[in-house]
């Protein structure tokens, strides 16, 4: 009977917390969203006077946004664990970030590890499924000019276009640094089954923890945002450039997510916080853009390559509790990610502030025109 009490009252204490941190997150977006629009709409005559000023102030709301997601599961233990290369060294250069997908908790970890990576988040562009943009965040990403891509074999063709004109369109006009996406083109568990029939048709490896990507998004990323100059040399010249910063995809940061024994952090975990505290681990690797082929079939091995070294990782882990070490280290060197409480209470407590300010200005104009 005591068990049964003591088992009771657990399980309404979780209840309780879930349902404070739901009320919260509502609170956050109802106050919040509003908020980023209307300063925004407010700012248009600076974009008016000039755009890159524009775009550099809504990109400081938009990783304040992003980091009240973070702070959701900060708040709730759900921490991060960084391995491999340190991609801090390459935060200020154009790249392409490769992850692999197994639940909605991915989008939330990127978040959250990138908020201390520079201005990596208010310059990134986020390929996502169209699903996403008629969600409550979906503004949000319309606005800071995100992609929504229609997955299926009918929208293939159409979709890889209207990402080339989308990319033409905005990625430089808008001075973005970084692009994610996810290449297996939908979560593990919907993709697993379909991914191996594929392999054992074609002779390719057998994979438990990734699927096989997609090509047709990363070869058209490639082919529209390569630059003829790679990594301070001209392509195939040997004149250095000094200025590090050039025009251009420079870099691939292939990033693998990892959580313990296997079991993915989804949305609803990261809102409601009922899992307990959880540290997910993230691997990267960083390779230069001139080592990355352009022709369709080297880009395609090149491409399974990468997720056939992610399922090697990701069965090392399952299998250690730690990623290997890379290539002339004798032992992995993990990195713990942190954020600052201090700072993410003053972001909160200014996305309040900002929602009570808009309100009071709309009861102003409204008692004044009525």
């Amino acid at each position: 009977m005591a068990v049964t009490l003591a088992r009771a009252r657990r399980v309404g204490c979780a209840a309780v917390k879930a349902l404070l941190r739901f009320a919260f997150m509502v609170a956050n977006n109802l106050v919040a969203i509003p908020s980023y629009v209307l300063y925004l709409l407010a700012l248009q005559p600076l974009r008016a006077l000039g755009s890159e000023r524009f775009w550099y102030v809504e990109g400081v709301l938009f990783k304040w946004l992003l980091a009240m997601v973070a702070s959701w599961g900060w708040w709730a233990g759900y921490t991060v664990v960084e391995w491999g290369d340190d991609v801090k060294a390459v935060s200020e250069d154009e790249a392409m970030v490769l992850v692999n997908h197994q639940a909605t908790g991915d989008v939330c970890t990127l978040m959250m590890c990138l908020q201390d990576k520079g201005t990596v988040v208010r310059q990134m562009m986020w390929l996502m499924d169209h699903i996403f943009k008629y969600t409550n965040f979906g503004i949000v990403s319309l606005i800071h000019g995100d992609f929504f891509i229609r997955q299926g074999r009918a929208h293939r063709d159409q979709q890889l276009v209207l990402l080339k004109e989308h990319l033409e369109k905005y990625y430089r006009s808008r001075n973005r640094k970084w692009i994610v996406l996810f290449p297996e083109g939908g979560f593990l568990r919907k993709r697993r089954e379909t991914s191996q029939a594929f392999a054992k048709k074609n002779n390719l490896p057998f994979l438990k923890h990734v699927t096989l990507p997609r090509l047709g998004a990363t070869q058209v990323i490639l082919k529209t945002l390569v630059a003829q100059q790679e990594n301070g040399t001209l392509a195939g010249g040997d004149a250095v450039i000094k200025e590090s910063k050039s025009k251009g995809l420079q870099w691939v940061i292939d990033t693998t997510i990892a959580y313990p024994k296997g079991e993915p952090i989804d949305i609803q975990t990261w809102i409601l916080g009922y899992r307990q505290p959880t540290v997910t681990h993230v691997h990267y690797r960083i390779f230069p853009i001139k080592d990355v082929p352009a022709e369709p079939e080297a880009l395609t091995h090149w491409l399974y390559q990468r997720f056939i070294e992610k399922e090697d990782l990701l069965t090392h882990f399952y299998e250690t509790g730690a990623f290997p070490p890379l290539q002339g280290q004798t032992k992995a060197i993990s990195r713990e990610m942190t954020l600052s409480n201090l700072w993410l209470v003053g972001i909160q407590s200014l996305a309040f502030l900002s929602g009570g300010m808009w309100y009071c200005i709309f009861q102003y104009f409204y008692h004044c025109l009525f």
